[in-house]
């Protein structure tokens, strides 16, 4: 990487060295032990935005006609609700594009009496010569413990995964894809922070010979070895210079008024809030005016990002316990969220006033059963 100095040519009666340069940007890695870390426990807005989606999508109910799935669903294992796993499964899906829960079945039974979710930097796929999927390795306190597939076939570990084009192994993650936005967004605060501690003192330029007077050879790499270590970075940011030997300061940098610090995070909050579908109006994030109200960013982010998550979540869990359970088809409660209570209203009305249409015919389009019996939503 080339470094932003060079040995001043004289031009006039003043040699500039100057302490300003654009070197290349270095981008924080995407492992999941890395997002998670840098994203969801040391960004707010990241936080903040799979906290949302999480308890969102956590508090629409899953029901099942097969009363073990339905009572494996609820109440997962003694420790955790099945709410608390469900949400824990989403939060790991936005943070790394990855969930997993192992099912664990007691000795002499076939069904699965438990379930469990596993840290999503803790598990690694494990792949055959052909590339299918064989098992999973779980990351231990000491070595691995192997999860292979049951003699029918079956994997006793649900994968959640996020689509990646560029593998099928691992999902790809909201977060991933705003990796840019999240180090812009948590490089300007390191950056305005360690600004604040070394007194807000802008960047600039030393000048040196007024009288025509030039630095030796042995002077200049002294003193671009000393700026190099101890005033450039965002760690010293505005750390005060100790001037000698007709060394005369000027500021040339803009100050962070001028750079407007304040909108460059507003515009990576926006970024990473438009990756995990979350309208930045709910966030409190300014400049936003997608939406002409606060109520259409709310019905926009449930209809938009929590039901269709909520809905992929169902499908993998009904295909993956059909394995083990027979009529193990889960289906999300949609009538009972409030969110969606306006839209169901409508439906109610239209339907109820449509004359040509019979009693069952009207049940049945509302997602009920024909007769009396109320079925599943």
């Amino acid at each position: 990487m080339k470094l932003p100095w060079s040995k001043p040519e004289m031009k006039s009666g003043e040699s500039w060295i100057a302490l300003a340069g654009l070197p290349g940007a270095n981008w924080g890695r995407t492992d999941p032990a890395t997002l998670v870390r840098e994203g969801y426990a040391g960004n707010a807005i990241v936080y903040r935005c799979a906290r949302m989606i999480a308890e969102a999508a956590a508090s629409i109910a899953l029901q099942c006609q097969n009363e073990a799935v339905q009572k494996l669903i609820k109440e997962p294992s003694p420790e955790q609700s099945g709410q608390s796993l469900i949400e824990q499964l989403y939060i790991d899906l936005q943070i790394t594009g990855n969930a997993w829960a192992e099912a664990v079945t007691l000795p002499e039974e076939t069904v699965p009496r438990g379930l469990f979710g596993l840290r999503a930097d803790a598990v690694r796929v494990r792949q055959d010569d052909r590339g299918h999927v064989s098992g999973y390795a779980l990351r231990q306190k000491k070595g691995e413990r192997l999860i292979g597939r049951d003699a029918d076939g079956w994997l006793p570990v649900l994968h959640l995964q996020l689509y990646h084009p560029g593998g099928s192994a691992y999902g790809l993650s909201p977060l991933s894809a705003a990796r840019r936005a999240l180090d812009m967004h948590n490089g300007s605060a390191g950056w305005a922070k360690s600004l604040i501690d070394n007194a807000a003192r802008p960047s600039g330029a030393l000048m040196y010979g007024k009288d025509g007077g030039r630095l030796t050879d042995e002077q200049f790499d002294r003193l671009k070895e000393q700026l190099t270590s101890e005033h450039t970075g965002a760690s010293n940011a505005g750390r005060p210079l100790l001037l000698e030997g007709g060394l005369d300061w000027k500021p040339m940098s803009l100050s962070p008024a001028e750079m407007d610090f304040a909108e460059t995070r507003h515009a990576a909050a926006r970024e990473i809030a438009l990756a995990f579908g979350v309208p930045p109006m709910l966030l409190g994030i300014p400049g936003d005016n997608t939406y002409a109200t606060y109520k259409e960013a709310h019905a926009a982010f449930w209809r938009l990002t929590i039901l269709p998550l909520v809905q992929r979540t169902a499908n993998a869990l009904s295909v993956w316990l059909s394995g083990r359970f027979e009529d193990a088809d889960v289906t999300p409660i949609v009538d009972q969220v409030p969110a969606f209570a306006a839209e169901r209203d409508a439906l109610w009305t239209r339907v109820s006033g449509a004359d040509f249409l019979s009693d069952d015919e009207k049940r049945i389009m509302l997602g009920l059963q024909a007769g009396n019996e109320v079925g599943r939503s």
